[in-house]
């Protein structure tokens, strides 16, 4: 064990030996092993954009083994996707890469956008082999309470089978206007709420220099809480993420992105001390050259190698 990944577990103080054992195989895992940086193959975009928007850009992706196969070849720290993608593939790469089972969704035919169903259990993780369970809270939505209640429900599950709880926290409705969903105040806010439902991992947008809701302006001002750079920002949520005590990686941002603009993003990640990224659309909508070229890059970045 590293000592940076000793020093990680111990902030995890009250967790089983089983939380804590998949936090370790998952930081311990491909080319970051023992860095205490993360990068993950999240692939769920199937059920949240449709196959097409998805897949057609590189349609060797339709096929499950194919991304696992990527994140593999890639050196990841692991591959997070719904039971239907996690299943296909669980038997010929067990034990080959840690997973993350997400077990609840949306999707674009429904009307409103503000709920997802789980499709997913934790006896679902445990049967497949799994590290642990991905979930997406909307803080701010008008499901927001029932979201939360069902996140105590399959923490507390989670953590009773040694299962870690990767939480997705993406802020929307309620007094959070649709440019504030990534402000530096409310993707701080929606971190810390993860925090504070108990998740091992969260995973938030990267945020921008603006400061949405009306009650938050004063004090970021008063507080003079920087937030010129990217790095700024980052900080500032790991500050809010228990001083830096739990694992914090931030989203790939929007799909076909100028890859030098998103890698210099990755790069105020790491200075900002986030704990890594998580990369879908932009990896895996590229060939598999291509994207074993991106994803080489975005763990060179968090090596301190480039």
């Amino acid at each position: 064990m590293s000592a940076r990944v000793k020093e990680i577990l111990s902030w995890y103080e009250g967790e089983t030996p089983g939380v804590k054992a998949n936090l370790y195989r998952l930081l311990m895992q491909g080319r970051l092993a023992g860095t205490g940086r993360l990068v993950i193959l999240p692939v769920d975009q199937g059920y949240e954009h449709g196959p097409a928007r998805s897949f057609a850009a590189n349609p060797a992706a339709y096929d499950p083994h194919y991304l696992y196969d990527l994140a593999i070849e890639a050196g990841l720290s692991a591959y997070a996707a719904p039971l239907g993608s996690i299943q296909q593939g669980a038997d010929t790469y067990a034990g080959q890469i840690p997973t993350i089972l997400k077990v609840n969704s949306a999707n674009s035919l429904a009307a409103g956008g503000g709920d997802q169903a789980v499709t997913g259990s934790v006896k679902d993780a445990l049967r497949l082999g799994c590290i642990g369970i991905g979930f997406t809270m909307y803080p701010g939505a008008d499901a927001c309470y029932d979201m939360m209640e069902e996140l105590r429900e399959m923490i507390a599950e989670a953590r009773s089978c040694g299962l870690l709880a990767v939480v997705w926290s993406y802020p929307r409705g309620g007094q959070v206007s649709k440019e504030g969903e990534t402000a530096l105040d409310i993707i701080a806010y929606a971190a810390h709420m993860a925090a504070l439902m108990g998740a091992h991992i969260i995973k938030v947008k990267p945020p921008k220099a603006v400061i949405d809701l009306k009650a938050a302006k004063p004090v970021y001002a008063a507080a003079e809480v920087p937030m010129e750079t990217l790095a700024d920002r980052i900080r500032h949520v790991m500050q809010v993420s228990f001083a830096g005590k739990r694992v914090v990686v931030f989203s790939g941002g929007e799909a076909n992105k100028d890859t030098e603009g998103f890698l210099a993003d990755i790069r105020q990640i790491r200075d900002g001390g986030g704990n890594g990224s998580i990369v879908g659309r932009n990896s895996f909508q590229r060939s598999k050259a291509d994207a074993l070229d991106l994803l080489d890059r975005i763990v060179k970045i968090y090596k301190n190698e480039a």
